[in-house]
Parts: C-alpha cells; structure tokens; sequence
C-alpha cells in the first residue's frame, strides 16, 4: 500500500515540470539509457529474441500508465474476427499471481490471472492467455488452440524477447505530459520511438496534434471510448453480467462514483456527461479492492468501472453497477495497415 501511494503521489507531478521532477531526471536518464543499450542489444542479437510460428501484433504505449489499451484489443481482436482471421490474445495479468503461462476463463479470478485479461476474457470471442514471457505465453496459447493465425500482445511494446510484425501505440489525451522518462515523467522510451510503429491510435487525441506532426509518415488513427450499458455487479465471479438499466432512474438518487484505473477523472466525466452529479472517489491504477473499500461509501447507487467490476463480484454491495466501454476506430486500420502487414507475414492469409 505504502509503495502505491509513493507511485501516486509520483505520477501525479507527471503533467508539469516542477523540483520533485528535476531531482527524478538523472534517474530517468539512466532509466533512458539502459533501455536503449537493451533495446540496441536486441536489434544487433547479443540478446536472443524469438519469432512465433504467426503473426504477433502489439498494442502498447511508450507512457507508463492506462491509456485505452484493453478496449483497442478487444476491438482488434473483433474486427480481426470479421475479416476472417482466428485471433488469441496475450498480456502480462498485470496484478495477478500467474508468472507461468495460463489460460484466462470467464470464470477466473482477477487475483490470479488480472483485472485486464479476466474482462477481456468475458468480452473477447478468442482465446485469452496471461504469462511474464510473452513468448512462452504465444507458444502454450498456439499449442492448446492451433486454430490462432495471430497473436494479439496487449502491451509488451518494450518486450523485446518477442518478435513482433505489427505495432500499433496508443495515447490519451494526456499525450506523453510532461515528455521526461520515468520516473521524473511517464516515458518508457523517447518519443522518437513512435516514427518506428505501423500506426498511433489518439485516444480524444486534441492534445496530441503538435506531436502528431512530430511523427511524419505513421498513420494516425482517431480513437475514440464509448460508454455502452450500464450492468449490474453480480454476486458471484462465476457470473456473467448481463442486466442493464436507464440511469434516468438515478436522477434523485445520492450516488458514488468510484475507479482504479490509469486515468480516474476520464471516468468521472463520463458519469457527468449522463447528467448524473456523483460524489468521486479515485483509487490507484489495478487496485485490490477490499469490502471496507465500499464501507464509507453512503450514496443510494455506486457505479464503477468495468474493469474495477470484474475484482468486485463477490464484495461489492447491491447498489453497485458498472458501464461497459467500447472502443471505436476507422475500419481502415484494419484494411490499410494490419490485413496487409498480416497476409505477407509468414505467409499467413485468413483460410
């Protein structure tokens, strides 16, 4: 808890340049540094990477911290679906206790497998597999489902060890902040690291235009997070949510909002934006919420995130509900850059 709070209090100085920033950057800097002689080390082979008998596609970000990710895989592996390809997904199960590679069921719990992959895995029409090595993770993954022509790894954009063919980068509004490497900034690597992926995905991306005509000749794409339905929060993980309601019942109602996810007030402003006025409470990006994190709450209906939703089934109180989120984007990503860039990879066309 005490090093959550210290990540917090740490990520919160990232949206300017102050003291506590300045005093971070000589460490930053050899953070920049010792990723770049690793990355170099991978390109040059002094250290071994390993290719996958399919297409591996990332979604990633050069920024620590959420940034839309989930939804843009989710929405990947549904528009690879409908162009006739057989998806799988992989992720690190940020959170989760699983090192070795595991499938996710709907049925998991988000202590093991993560919060991210266990809702991709209620979500997602394809397999979902969770493991520290992404490539040991492709390979268990091909081996009980070789039906998969191509892998999904969300995130891993710095996981150099697997070869990857496609890579699609994801920014928020927030933009890369205050542009300085971690932990005086958000930055896992330099901006320029973005002129080397196949497109850049702006999620409500106002704020990143200047960079966008940093980044000339990668295809940019308009990202955009809709709010869908409201679900109930089952009373048990087994349990796929499925009731919905009108929040027009909600309008004289004391409500609490709460989120743990990498940008809270995203949320928020999305329970605004419906003419609901909730008192909010922010939690830390994949926090493990506990019964008594929902005992101070006195509002008549509390409303989360679906990916806080999915560690709550079996604690949250009856009042709780989540929205669902869906991620929409030009359906030329798909047709100009990665149907392309997988048919002429191994070979690989859907059958």
């Amino acid at each position: 808890m005490a090093l959550a709070k210290l990540a917090a209090a740490i990520e919160s100085r990232w949206d300017r340049v102050g003291l506590a920033n300045i005093l971070l950057l000589p460490i930053g800097v050899l953070f920049q540094v010792i990723a770049s002689i690793r990355r170099t080390a991978y390109s040059l082979g002094l250290l071994q990477s390993h290719r996958l008998p399919v297409p591996v596609v990332v979604v990633g970000n050069i920024t620590a911290g959420g940034s839309g990710k989930t939804p843009v895989v989710l929405l990947l592996a549904e528009q690879l679906c409908a162009a006739g390809f057989r998806p799988g997904i992989m992720s690190r199960g940020y959170g989760g206790s699983h090192s070795a590679p595991k499938e996710v069921l709907p049925t998991s719990l988000a202590t093991t497998c993560g919060d991210e992959p266990l809702l991709m895995a209620r979500r997602a029409l394809c397999p979902v597999w969770v493991g520290r090595d992404r490539v040991a993770v492709g390979k268990a993954l091909l081996e009980r489902h070789p039906q998969v022509n191509v892998l999904i790894c969300d995130d891993g954009l710095q996981h150099y060890r697997l070869q990857r063919d496609i890579e699609l980068v994801v920014l928020d509004r927030r933009g890369l902040r205050n542009g300085l490497p971690l932990p005086a900034g958000p930055l896992r690597e330099p901006a320029s690291r973005l002129s080397r992926v196949q497109a850049i995905l702006a999620n409500e991306g106002a704020t990143a235009q200047a960079l966008h005509r940093q980044v000339a000749g990668v295809p940019w794409f308009d990202l955009r997070m809709q709010p869908k339905q409201w679900h109930k929060v089952m009373a048990t993980a087994a349990d796929v949510p499925r009731a919905a309601t009108d929040v027009a019942q909600w309008n004289d109602c004391a409500i609490d909002a709460i989120a743990g996810i990498g940008e809270p007030e995203r949320f928020f402003e999305a329970v605004r934006s419906l003419g609901l006025e909730p008192l909010c409470t922010a939690f830390p990006d994949h926090h493990v919420f506990e019964a008594k994190d929902f005992s101070a709450l006195r509002g008549e209906v509390l409303l989360m995130t679906e990916k806080d939703a999915v560690k709550c089934t079996s604690i949250a109180p009856a009042k709780a509900w989540y929205l669902s989120i869906e991620a929409t984007v030009n359906p030329d990503l798909v047709r100009t850059v990665i149907r392309p860039l997988l048919e002429n990879a191994h070979g690989s066309a859907p059958a």
